[in-house]
């Protein structure tokens, strides 16, 4: 069995790649020289059955050749493409070209549903990016050692409404709350950067309405901030799937982010174990709500 794996950025490709060689699938790599960890090399050295080809973001003819050449028929996307990137670095090939100009919008919910129709037509079924994951998604309640607080429960109430419908124009997927208060929208910078700026903001207003005397921040916004993370109404599990890894739990230290909540069954965890054990050690709190909460 052969599974096209389309390869963007960080360690969700190589998570793919393991779970599916586990399943006895030999793959081949479509890497993205803007992209892909150079590491998908030497994962491919030591196995025969894995393939990489390097490709430009933009190369969509020469993507459908390789997989044709590979006789491949089902393919998968993983690994974030930087929404910068896709809107300002790439040099589309006729094909792309021609697709990006019958788009109604330019969103990246349109484009990849546009390149997985082309993929389909070509007899390359795109699947679910969770395929092989399933294990390391959110699960529904209380993940951490610690329950959000009353604040923190408010928060993420408030929160879902409106990441919710900011995710419904596909402008970001994360907002960062405190005090019932939307501080920051992720857009096309991605969570941990919104995560970033929030955070600056918080230390920026503590530091401009602080009390002279006290030296207490006299901020009506409390400092500790919760972060709400969807999935799109319509979410398409092909691409673009919420993830939260360790690097996101680190920003949140740094920003003074207390509490994460995320959409069970359409959230993927990656290295669940060392993400909890770090969250717990700094005394935040994850949980995974449902689609009715």
């Amino acid at each position: 069995m052969k599974l096209g794996l389309i390869a963007g950025n960080g360690r969700f490709p190589f998570l793919l790649l393991d779970a599916a060689r586990a399943q006895g699938f030999s793959v081949v790599v479509a890497a993205i020289r803007q992209e892909t960890d150079p590491e998908i090399n030497h994962r491919a050295a030591g196995d025969e059955k894995i393939t990489v080809h390097w490709l430009s973001l933009g190369e969509l003819s020469r993507l459908i050749e390789v997989f044709h050449q590979e006789d491949v028929k089902m393919a998968v996307m993983a690994g974030q493409v930087k929404h910068k990137q896709i809107f300002s670095s790439i040099r589309p090939d006729w094909r792309l070209a021609k697709l990006l100009m019958n788009l109604r919008t330019r969103n990246t919910d349109m484009l990849l549903g546009a390149v997985a129709k082309v993929l389909g037509d070509e007899g390359i079924e795109l699947i679910s990016s969770t395929t092989f994951l399933e294990p390391l998604l959110a699960s529904e309640g209380v993940m951490t050692s610690r329950e959000p607080d009353e604040d923190e429960r408010r928060n993420i109430e408030y929160g879902l409404g409106v990441a919710r419908g900011v995710a419904g124009f596909d402008i970001g997927q994360t907002v960062v709350v405190a005090a019932q208060a939307c501080v920051a929208v992720e857009a096309m910078e991605g969570t941990d950067a919104a995560i970033e700026r929030a955070g600056a903001l918080m230390r920026t207003l503590e530091q401009e309405t602080g009390d002279e005397e006290s030296g207490e921040p006299a901020s009506t916004l409390e400092r500790k901030l919760t972060i709400v993370k969807v999935a799109k109404p319509k979410q398409d599990m092909r691409f673009d799937v919420p993830v939260i890894g360790i690097q996101t739990i680190e920003t949140m230290i740094r920003a003074g982010a207390t509490c994460l909540s995320v959409e069970a069954g359409r959230t993927l965890l990656f290295d669940r174990d060392n993400l909890m054990t770090r969250a717990n050690a700094a005394g935040i709190a994850i949980v995974g709500v449902g689609r009715g909460y």
